[in-house]
């Protein structure tokens, strides 16, 4: 550790710049439909991403394929992903991962700042993710400073759309993994400090029924009633909890109707579903299957349905194992207590894994109530965090650290 003490010694001293950068990047609306938040994010961002001393490079994502209120197909445009790369002819390559994106829209009641308390700072995207991003950055300038820097290579990506299932940026993410070998994202701890080991899967499905107006009144019976339908399918789906296991089904969006004196022909569900394993996934889609077919055999009825299972279950490996081993370690260094557990909870951790990239995924800063209006980061371990992460970089690049483990880390199939 001693070894090391300019560096850590230098992040403590970054604390007051810290707190204050994240209450900036906080007041930047950048829910994950407001392309022009995210840029201006982006260029918030570019002081900080100075330092590094490498080029930032702006990378176009694909549109998203969304189901529209009357059943359309839409493209829904997403801002660019950034990506920096130093170091990729080094014998030792790490890939760091952080979300520009919250869950919060420019039209959120949620977009200022407070102090609960002189260590507890309440505002949008504080802990998801921006203070993550702040970790990392600072975790990687103290990387910098390092005369064994050049035997670590190291690829950043800050993506635009990890809170809606990163489905533009999802190639990236696996194109990059499968040259590293160790990924590091900045999703933020829980509010004691445990790392999340394995995660559940999840998948995102809508599903537009189309019925027929008519009169409330005169013509009543003319009509079909596309959310009486529809609420057929979300009690469907609704009733698969606790019947497959640790499978839970979220009809979280609901959208029909209008005049009350017009039978509907237009209702919208969105669900949410997290699965462990391959056997609940299948269930899952059988009865969504069957949900729909039932719809649609009714006269007049007709049900469109997009979405898939996006992001497989994180599982267990060697790999993984060896690697929350060392964060464990480099915790003691610094007198913090490294522990992990499982979560519910799905992130780019996901994907990383599945493309064969042994990763931890919750590296941020310690935090709480996220995706809510009560989201909380503590603000000391914004250098507590980064010393963690640096430390680990820092044994990387000096050799302190085996790395078969994570030359052939356990390969997880998209289907698992």
């Amino acid at each position: 550790m001693n070894r090391w003490h300019d560096q850590m010694k230098w992040i403590d001293a970054q604390a007051p710049r810290l707190q204050q950068q994240l209450v900036q990047l906080c007041a930047i609306n950048s829910g994950s439909w407001n392309v022009a938040g995210i840029e201006r994010l982006q260029t918030a961002l570019q002081p900080l991403l100075a330092p590094l001393g490498v080029p930032v490079e702006r990378i176009a994502l694909a549109p998203v394929q969304q189901l529209g209120k009357t059943g359309q197909i839409e493209a829904r445009p997403l801002a660019p992903a950034l990506r920096l790369r130093c170091r990729p002819e080094a014998p030792r390559q790490v890939l760091l991962v952080g979300h520009l994106d919250t869950v919060f829209p420019a039209d959120h009641p949620f977009q200022s700042h407070r102090l609960l308390d002189a260590n507890t700072l309440n505002a949008p995207g504080a802990a998801d993710l921006k203070g993550g991003l702040l970790v990392m950055l600072t975790a990687l300038q103290a990387l910098e400073q390092s005369a064994d820097k050049n035997n670590l290579g190291w690829e950043v990506i800050l993506n635009p759309d990890e809170e809606i299932g990163s489905l533009g940026s999802a190639p990236l993410l696996a194109e990059a993994a499968r040259r590293h070998h160790i990924g590091l994202c900045y999703e933020p701890s829980l509010p004691t400090g445990e790392l999340v080991s394995t995660r559940k899967g999840t998948g995102t499905f809508s599903v537009h029924v189309r019925g027929k107006a008519a009169h409330a009144g005169r013509e009543h019976h003319l009509g079909r009633n596309a959310i009486v339908a529809a609420a057929h399918v979300a009690s469907t789906l609704d009733a698969l909890n606790g019947q497959h296991g640790d499978m839970t089904v979220n009809v979280g969006f609901v959208d029909g109707g209008g005049s009350v004196n017009v039978v509907p022909e237009h209702c919208l569900l969105k669900v949410n579903v997290r699965v462990s394993n391959t056997e609940q996934q299948r269930a899952f889609e059988l009865a969504l299957q069957a949900a729909c077919a039932a719809v649609d055999q009714r006269d007049g009825f007709k049900t469109t349905l997009l979405g898939s299972f996006h992001r497989p279950p994180k599982l267990m490996t060697p790999a993984l194992e060896s690697l929350l081993g060392l964060l464990r370690d480099c915790g003691n260094a610094i007198n913090l207590d490294v522990r992990w557990q499982a979560t519910g909870g799905c992130c780019d951790g996901n994907n990383l894994a599945a493309a064969g990239l042994a990763n931890v995924d919750n590296l941020g800063v310690r935090g709480g109530n996220i995706h809510s209006s009560d989201e909380f980061a503590l603000l000391d371990s914004l250098t507590e965090r980064a010393k963690l992460s640096a430390l680990l970089l820092l044994r990387l690049a000096a050799g302190d650290i085996d790395f078969t483990p994570f030359h052939s880390a356990n390969k997880q199939s998209h289907s698992s």
